[in-house]
């Protein structure tokens, strides 16, 4: 069995602290068996690698995340990379295409494909397992997961089965809900309803046959040549909702769609992250602070406080879901965590006389490096705050460290590896109306001291 961790989302719902660079998988807010924060994806990774099941997964994200995953789940993690966002039903036919013109799959592998960042135990993954004996013994085109409801929940959708069970309890599905009320949603679970956790596997052969018929590419490179012409669309509605014979295998456990704020704090072990104070008559109330501002909260009930550089909320916990509809600004994600380190923007103008000057901090790790680099349009001034490394400028190498300034003309080759943890604040200017372009050209400093060093 081949799994694909289907990673993407937009990062509204769990605003301020996700972004378009950083969706909520990424949120370093759960804490692992040692007491260390981690993310959604580290936890789902660290499970399927107990599990045994690591070897044979691929993460399907999108190009604007790739950095950040390589950041938090390992530079070995095989990623399938989709070249701009297009709903599940293009990531799931890119993956499909990629497992059987790049890896050689057979079409009769079963594939799984899974959420990047369900919340559940880890018994939860031999559950993930039997789906292809499901597929085996059922014989049938798609075989899902469903949740056994604990409470009638009109958040998640719902799993209608025919009353056909198998001897080994796979049960045969007649049909889906989405989203109901909590009295439909009772009348659902009085008749073996279970919720829908969006995992599911299929033989490798009948989603390339469904993109034959469909007229699609099946090769990988075609595909990915033709990706911004796929239909925006979900797999459910392009290929689940259609499909004639689909099964069922229960879950009995606990499980868990951490979307919106108010579920994500249910299962945080602490009421505070980052500075600040939480009164002590302050009830069901959490604090996440990601930047030095202290935040002091006062007599609050049932209410969240985030804070990033990308902004500020206060919510009612129970109007969180309300997230995604209302935000909506105009701005560029305030802070990116890179393969090599993150990037903080601490301000962005434009003036009168057409010139804009952004002011980042950026932080490298020990023994990283940026890649070998020019900007078209833009001139930088970088002044090192801390830590010491080598800088090279159109070839030549110095020795710098904290104190030194350094200054980038406009289209100079260059690039930084730090001996130590680095910080550097960076002044970047140049003319609004002139597109700045970031040229590279090497990517490993063993490269860059190869092709680009003076002797």
């Amino acid at each position: 069995m081949k799994l694909i961790l289907l990673s993407g989302g937009s990062g509204k719902r769990l605003w301020p602290l996700s972004n378009d660079a950083r969706s909520k998988q990424f949120l370093r807010v759960l804490e692992n068996e040692q007491g260390e924060l981690v993310s959604m994806v580290q936890r789902v990774w660290n499970q399927l690698d107990a599990s045994g099941l690591s070897e044979s997964s691929y993460i399907a994200t999108g190009k604007s995340q790739v950095e950040i995953m390589r950041s938090q789940v390992g530079a070995d993690v095989p990623l399938i990379v989709e070249p701009d966002r297009r709903d599940t039903f293009p990531a799931i036919a890119l993956a499909a295409t990629y497992l059987y013109s790049i890896k050689g799959v057979s079409l009769d592998e079963v594939v799984t494909i899974l959420p990047v960042d369900p919340y559940v135990d880890n018994h939860f993954f031999e559950t993930v397992r039997s789906l292809e004996d499901a597929i085996e013994e059922s014989q049938a085109d798609l075989a899902l997961i469903g949740v056994e409801p604990t409470y009638p929940s009109s958040k998640y959708g719902y799993i209608i089965p025919s009353g056909e069970t198998t001897v080994t309890g796979i049960r045969q599905v007649s049909r889906f809900q989405e989203k109901p009320t909590e009295a439909y949603a009772e009348q659902l679970i009085a008749e073996k309803a279970l919720w829908n956790c969006g995992v599911f596997a299929f033989r490798l052969g009948y989603i390339i046959n469904l993109l034959e018929q469909k007229g699609l590419p099946i090769h990988y490179e075609q595909l990915l040549m033709n990706y911004s012409k796929l239909p925006k669309i979900s797999f459910d509605y392009e290929v689940v909702e259609k499909a004639a014979n689909i099964v069922a295998v229960p879950y009995t456990g606990y499980w868990k769609d951490l979307g919106t704020w108010n579920t994500l704090t249910e299962e945080m072990s602490n009421t505070q992250i980052g500075r600040g104070i939480i009164s002590e008559d302050c009830e069901n109330t959490h604090l996440v602070n990601e930047t030095k501002v202290p935040v002091t909260v006062l007599g609050m009930k049932d209410v969240v406080v985030a804070v990033s550089p990308d902004g500020i909320l206060v919510s009612d916990k129970a109007s969180s879901p309300k997230l995604k509809e209302l935000v909506n600004f105009d701005q560029g994600p305030m802070f990116e965590e890179r393969q090599w380190g993150w990037v903080h923007v601490l301000d962005d103008q434009t003036y009168e006389d057409g010139r804009c000057v952004s002011t980042k901090r950026i932080g490298l790790k020990q023994e990283h490096n940026l890649s070998y680099r020019s900007h078209t349009e833009r001139e930088e001034v970088w002044t090192i705050v801390k830590g010491e490394g080598e800088f090279v400028l159109n070839g030549n190498m110095m020795q710098v460290s904290a104190g030194n300034v350094l200054h980038i003309p406009v289209k100079a080759m260059h690039s930084l590896k730090a001996r130590s943890e680095m910080e550097f604040i960076v002044v970047q200017t140049g003319m609004f109306e002139r597109e700045n372009r970031l040229v590279e050209l090497f990517h490993s400093w063993e490269d860059i001291a190869q092709n680009c060093m003076k002797i």
